[in-house]
């Protein structure tokens, strides 16, 4: 509950942000896929451990709630003889052997191969996905695309990359977007979380902490303009995913909410806090504080 909008917004960002129990989770549960790694490619393997770093909103901090998944981006070095002879015209055969060694050696118990990566279930429902991955001497990381094929990714640039633009607007980026994936939930989720992040990245030439005009500027800003370019230059255009019709879902949803959005800045304006919450509400969803 909340009396001015103002206050409404803090209490929800601290509502849906990542928290410590959230950061200590990933922590422990990253050091035991990385125990089971160890365990499976040791040195003397012909595919062998080498690093593991938290990816996606959990790894980038512009996870909201509720979260989901751990993405773990794991760095396995293959022989050059195996990886001629087995993975480099199979990819599935190496995603495979990676959840045949972890299933092995983690004492996780329910273990499946999940599209591009290796997925560990746990009760509470945050799951691990471990996307095993390669390294390309000409630059990039290879991993399985879920076909037998291979895609080229870099999520480390991914991760500079909106570690330096946070860093241009103020360090108000990520808590920028802790909040606009709410929108994104609270309506048909729509969206990938890393296409809306790359696009509100792109959206700002400067961001302070209001972040009611922000979210105004953001849907005004990408309504018929949802097309924005892989940083890491290997994705494309990271709006591919959606079909004709999803794009006409997500500019009519951006455009009601950037007309609502309008309606609450104009409320809390002239003083009418009830007002503006309940508009903010109705575009970040029940999550969002009632007045009072």
């Amino acid at each position: 509950m909340a009396i001015t909008t103002a206050q409404a917004f803090n209490e929800f960002y601290e509502l849906i942000r990542e928290d410590a129990a959230t950061k200590a989770k990933v922590s422990q549960r990253k050091e035991a896929v990385i125990g089971a790694l160890r365990t499976a490619f040791p040195s003397t393997s012909t595919m062998r451990y080498q690093s593991t770093r938290v990816i996606g909103s959990l790894g980038r901090h512009t996870a909201s709630r509720p979260f989901d998944d751990i993405d773990l981006f794991v760095h396995l070095h293959v022989d050059s003889e195996l990886w001629s002879s087995s993975y480099q015209s199979n990819s599935s055969t190496f995603l495979y052997r990676v959840r045949e060694a972890l299933n092995k050696a983690s004492a996780v118990k329910k273990i499946g191969a999940r599209g591009q990566a290796v997925r560990l279930f746990y009760a509470d429902g945050l799951s691990v996905d471990v996307a095993a991955v390669v390294k390309y001497t000409g630059g990039g990381y290879g991993i399985p695309d879920g076909t037998g094929k291979w895609l080229t990714t870099d999520p480390i640039k991914h991760e500079t990359y909106m570690t330096d633009r946070n860093r241009e607007l103020g360090n108000n980026l990520k808590r920028f977007v802790i909040v606009a994936k709410q929108w994104n939930k609270a309506h048909s989720s729509r969206l990938s979380s890393f296409h809306l992040e790359m696009m509100a990245a792109r959206t700002f030439s400067s961001l302070g902490a209001d972040r009611r005009t922000a979210l105004r500027l953001f849907f005004d800003h990408n309504q018929y303009n949802l097309s924005v370019t892989d940083p890491a230059g290997y994705g494309g255009d990271l709006s591919s995913y959606l079909t004709a019709d999803a794009r006409i879902e997500v500019n009519r949803s951006l455009g009601a909410a950037r007309d609502r959005a309008d309606l609450a800045i104009a409320a809390e304006n002239r003083g009418d806090h009830e007002e503006a919450i309940r508009h903010w509400r109705l575009i970040l969803g029940s999550k969002f504080p009632s007045f009072g």
